[in-house]
């Protein structure tokens, strides 16, 4: 389905000719992604940029991720397009996993926090890649929300969050992967991971050897990546996380869990996989949100590599 303010109407040919038109028109579009939906401005358009900022509340730290439709558009917005990310792209692209390089000057400060580096990928979701292609231009694109609020994972979300802010959504349905990509920087000798996604540090590794994580981030200073601030990802109802059930003494809340029940006003059972988990934790979050309780309790997930990406963005929801 696309939305245009109060509108709605059948996703089609015609609504993604109409998108891309606002967007080459200096506008915002929301879209779907396999990850979440992306609040969509030409790259190349400093102004548009801008108004993704303004209408997420959005710090000027904080980078946004460039959307493209194939390898010729990324050998356009880089300087550089090593072998690792050959290798890299050939292996994971389409889907969710952003590289980040050094950029060309056609990239606006505006999008890389004034770094002179820029993430770029290529969405797996078909709508996705038919917007930028009909657009003719490679799309910034952070998720479609409120700064620091839940990542939108269906058009609904994005209504509720962004309201008449935005000039279009596109409705792909619910999105596949459910969290958002891996960031993994190429600009220097190392390959660093900045944000862990659903394409593992290990999967990584097996296509291009050692990979190193990120160092932290002065404050103040312009992150490498999005999702690097301390709070983010967050319900506006206080979210815990939680062990062996252990939940608040005081108040009605939503107690999310994979392996021990406890009593709670609203028990939801979560998937005990971390790709089926990653696929509706945002959905979930949006719906025990929505009960107006006291608190979220969410289970902790499990320790090991395959949970990384979870475990982050639930810290990151649980920080005050």
């Amino acid at each position: 389905m696309a939305e245009t303010g109060k509108r709605t109407c059948l996703s089609s040919d015609e609504d993604v000719r109409r998108a891309a038109a606002l967007i080459r028109a200096g506008e915002l579009v929301a879209f779907p992604t396999e990850t979440v939906y992306g609040l969509g401005a030409n790259a190349l358009d400093p102004a548009a940029v801008e108004k993704i900022y303004a209408a997420k509340g959005r710090p000027a730290t904080s980078p946004l991720i460039v959307h493209v439709d194939s390898i010729e558009m990324v050998r356009g917005l880089v300087r550089e397009w090593p072998e690792k990310a050959e290798r890299l792209a050939r292996a994971f692209w389409p889907g969710p996993l952003t590289l980040v390089l050094p950029k060309q000057r056609c990239v606006t400060d505006r999008v890389t926090a004034g770094l002179d580096t820029v993430g770029i990928r290529m969405p797996a979701n078909k709508l996705a890649r038919a917007l930028i292609r009909e657009a003719g231009v490679p799309l910034a694109a952070p998720s479609a929300n409120r700064f620091t609020e839940l990542s939108p994972t269906t058009a609904e979300h994005v209504r509720r969050s962004m309201g008449d802010r935005i000039g279009m959504i596109l409705d792909g349905g619910p999105t596949t992967i459910g969290i958002e990509s891996t960031v993994l920087s190429l600009a220097g000798s190392e390959a660093v991971l900045l944000r862990p996604g659903m394409v593992t540090r290990a999967q990584i590794e097996e296509v291009i050897g050692p990979v190193r994580m990120v160092a932290a981030t002065a404050e103040g200073a312009a992150h490498p990546s999005p999702g690097m601030h301390a709070r983010h990802y967050s319900p506006k109802t206080p979210l815990l996380l939680v062990g062996d059930g252990d939940l608040p003494a005081s108040g009605r809340g939503t107690y999310l869990w994979t392996r021990r029940h406890a009593d709670a006003e609203r028990c939801i059972e979560m998937p005990k996989t971390a790709d089926a988990y990653a696929a509706v934790m945002y959905r979930i979050l949006h719906e025990a949100d929505a009960a107006a309780l006291d608190w979220i309790a969410v289970e902790q997930p499990p320790a090991d590599a395959a949970w990384d990406a979870i475990r982050d963005r639930l810290q990151r929801a649980a920080a005050r």
